[in-house]
C-alpha cells in the first residue's frame, strides 16, 4: 500500500493531530477525517442526531462487519482452494471472533484513540473490536472496497494473523454463544435430558434453550464437551459468527 505524501488540509486542520496519528497506524492519510472521528466515539460520547440515532460508531461498525467478513471469505477461498465449506466457516469464525478483533485492535493502538465518557473498565470488552471494526468501515467509505481489502490484506491479515495459529485453534462456541446471547438480551439455558447416571456409557445428553426453543442438542461423556457441542450447533442453526 503506497504511502501517500502529506496533504494540503491536514497543515490547516483542527485534526491534525488525529490525522497524523492515522498515517502512523494505517500507512495514509484520510481524506474525509469525520469518518474516522465517528469510527472512534463510543455511544457513551455521542450525542443525539435525530430520532434516537447518535453520532456514534455503531452504524460504522455494522458496515465495517460485514467488510471484513467479505473481505476473510474471499482471502479464505483463495487460500484453501480444496478446502469445503465446513472448514472455511470455521476458519472465518475465527478470524472475525470477537476476540479476535479486540487483539488487532490493541495491536494497532486503537485503544489510545477512542473517545468514550465515563470509566471504560464498566463498558463492553468489546468496546475495542468495536472501534475495529468500525474503523474499516470508514476506509470503505473513505476510499472504497478495493482500497479497504488491500489495508486488511497486507496491514492485518498478514502482519496481525498467524494463520498457523488460527488452524490449529479450537473455538470456544460456548463463549461465541453466550457473547452473542448476551449482545440479543437472549434468556438462555443449558438444560441437562440425561447425565448417564446408571448408564454403561455415562453420556449427558444437553438441550441448548433459547427463549423455550431448543436450539442446539448434543450428547458426550464429558459435560462440558457436551455444552460446546451443543453451542456449535445452535451457533450454526442461529447463523452466529456466519
Amino acid at each position: 500500500m503506497p504511502i501517500f505524501t502529506k496533504p494540503l488540509r491536514v497543515y490547516f486542520s483542527p485534526d491534525k493531530k488525529l490525522y497524523e496519528s492515522l498515517r502512523n497506524i494505517l500507512g495514509f492519510y484520510p481524506s474525509n477525517i469525520s469518518l474516522y472521528k465517528s469510527a472512534f466515539r463510543h455511544s457513551s460520547a455521542a450525542t443525539l442526531i435525530k430520532d434516537g440515532i447518535k453520532d456514534s460508531n455503531e452504524r460504522l461498525e455494522f458496515l465495517g462487519d460485514s467488510v471484513i467478513g467479505t473481505v476473510v471469505a474471499d482471502y479464505l477461498f483463495k487460500k484453501f482452494p480444496f478446502k469445503d465449506e465446513g472448514f472455511l466457516t470455521k476458519m472465518r469464525s475465527k478470524m472475525v471472533s470477537r476476540n479476535q478483533h479486540n487483539q488487532i485492535a490493541l495491536k494497532l493502538g486503537l485503544n489510545k484513540l477512542l473517545e468514550a465518557n465515563n470509566d471504560r473498565s464498566s463498558f463492553s470488552s468489546s468496546i475495542n473490536g468495536d472501534a475495529y471494526e468500525a474503523l474499516i468501515g470508514a476506509i470503505y467509505l473513505d476510499k472504497g472496497y478495493t482500497f479497504a481489502q488491500t489495508f486488511m490484506l497486507t496491514r492485518i491479515i498478514n502482519v496481525h494473523i498467524d494463520m498457523d495459529e488460527v488452524e490449529t485453534k479450537e473455538i470456544d462456541f460456548k463463549s461465541k454463544f453466550i457473547e452473542w446471547a448476551q449482545k440479543e438480551k437472549k434468556q438462555y439455558r443449558f438444560e441437562t435430558i440425561t447425565d448417564g447416571n446408571g448408564a454403561s456409557d455415562k453420556l449427558f445428553l444437553l438441550h441448548l434453550i433459547v427463549n423455550n426453543e431448543v436450539v442446539g442438542a448434543a450428547q458426550h461423556l464429558s459435560k462440558r464437551r457436551a455444552e460446546q457441542l451443543a453451542s456449535e450447533a445452535a451457533c450454526t442453526q442461529l447463523g452466529i459468527g456466519q
